[in-house]
């Protein structure tokens, strides 16, 4: 009679869980589900059902020999797998209200699950054995509540936990995506920026140049244009991101200064004091650019007589001294030195210089009635370091100016 019960009963069973299974199914497309959740919902249903089959060995083998207790074992763990995908979507659900409600109904939830394990427990032990009353249920539920009858608590916390736990890596990992995407842009707006400082007026310039030697003399017109392809070259290979040793940022500065000497002739005049030993140093491209333009369209460029652009690298212990000097109009300039029509020049280059080396090598600038000075410093790479050299912080010696604003 208890085999014919239980078999009726398991069909009955089986039939209901594929429904659920297949509304389930249709409700929710599996395929949406990230991969995680997939995986964590199978390894819980691997985890209950070695414990469901370890729990019922020891009883067949101690206590009650009979088979039926492998199939109350398998009733029991089907009706856990469906639960997990409920207690999921409702902690899912739960999950955008505040802590102390998600605690509360949480509360709430455990205390509805045991009941309905419970019940279900009931069912299949004692129900098919004629026990139907309500003191026989009530009986087995109080039963329940000894300490192995915690079982159906302790499952519905670790599904909670385990959705939780997720949860928290997912934000992370989340977290690090909007960091990289952040970086990303930033580096996209550096790269705008850097490629915006070729200005727009030296280009208007160097094309009248070009105009008029076109006429007086060909082949100095074909120099400027492929000094002129050269630096847009540089610029558009340029990325924010990326360093270039010296000796290519000074032959893009050379190129510079040679188109701006075909407008401004002998009046402009440059010199290089470059330690040989740092051309091989790495800096960010075209980080000398702005500072050089500075020079010439605020400093020498208004002088009626002219002026002399200085450009010294050497080092200074283990630090590598950078600055572009001029003897133009200095603290007499109509304008704050900003290094691109857009004002953002030196901005930009005293952030990049602050990103990539530390605070420390920010910009110094230095102005007065005989002419203005910028200069900044950055680290030797520690494989090129000298090991007896102890480092110095000279960056307080030089009188310093913040940069505070951009005049239009």
């Amino acid at each position: 009679m208890q085999v014919c019960r239980q078999n009726e009963f398991l069909s009955r069973f089986i039939f209901v869980l594929c429904t659920f299974k297949k509304q389930i199914a249709e409700l929710i497309n599996l395929e949406s589900i990230p991969r995680i959740w997939r995986k964590a919902y199978f390894l819980l249903c691997l985890w209950y059902f070695i414990n469901f089959a370890v729990s019922a060995i020891l009883e067949w083998e101690l206590a009650t020999p009979f088979a039926f207790v492998f199939w109350n074992a398998l009733y029991l763990w089907e009706a856990l797998c469906v639960s997990i995908i409920l207690i999921l979507l409702y902690t899912n659900f739960l999950f955008r209200f505040k802590i102390l409600v998600q605690v509360v109904a949480h509360i709430v939830g455990v205390m509805v699950f045991f009941l309905l394990m419970g019940t279900f427990s009931y069912y299949i032990n004692d129900y098919v054995e004629g026990y139907v009353h309500w003191d026989n249920w009530k009986d087995h539920i109080i039963g329940l509540l000894t300490w192995d009858g915690l079982q159906f608590q302790n499952q519905y916390v670790v599904v909670v936990a385990v959705y939780y736990i997720i949860r928290y890596f997912e934000g992370l990992q989340r977290k690090e995506q909007e960091r990289g995407e952040l970086a990303l842009k930033n580096r996209e707006m550096q790269l705008s920026l850097l490629k915006s400082q070729i200005n727009p007026h030296f280009l208007f310039n160097t094309l009248n140049s070009i105009n008029m030697l076109v006429g007086s003399s060909k082949e100095e017109a074909r120099k400027v244009i492929t000094q002129l392809s050269d630096i847009f070259r540089y610029a558009l290979d340029s990325h924010g991101d990326q360093m270039v040793k010296l000796i290519h940022e000074l032959d893009f500065i050379d190129n510079y200064i040679k188109i701006q000497q075909v407008r401004f002739g002998k009046r402009l005049k440059f010199i290089k004091q470059i330690d040989f030993t740092c051309l091989g140093i790495r800096i960010p491209p075209m980080i000398l650019q702005p500072l050089v333009e500075n020079a010439v369209k605020y400093g020498v460029g208004p002088k009626e007589e002219g002026g002399t652009i200085t450009l010294t690298v050497k080092r200074f212990n283990q630090m590598i001294f950078f600055e572009v000097k001029d003897d133009g109009l200095g603290s007499n300039a109509k304008k704050v030195m900003d290094g691109s029509s857009s004002g953002v020049g030196m901005k930009n280059t005293d952030l990049r210089l602050r990103n990539s080396f530390g605070q420390g090598s920010g910009l110094r600038i230095r102005s007065d009635e005989w002419g203005y000075s910028v200069s900044f410093f950055i680290p030797v790479p520690a494989d090129e370091r000298s090991p007896e050299i102890k480092t110095e912080e000279p960056l307080d010696e030089e009188p310093e100016q913040e940069i505070k604003s951009i005049a239009g």
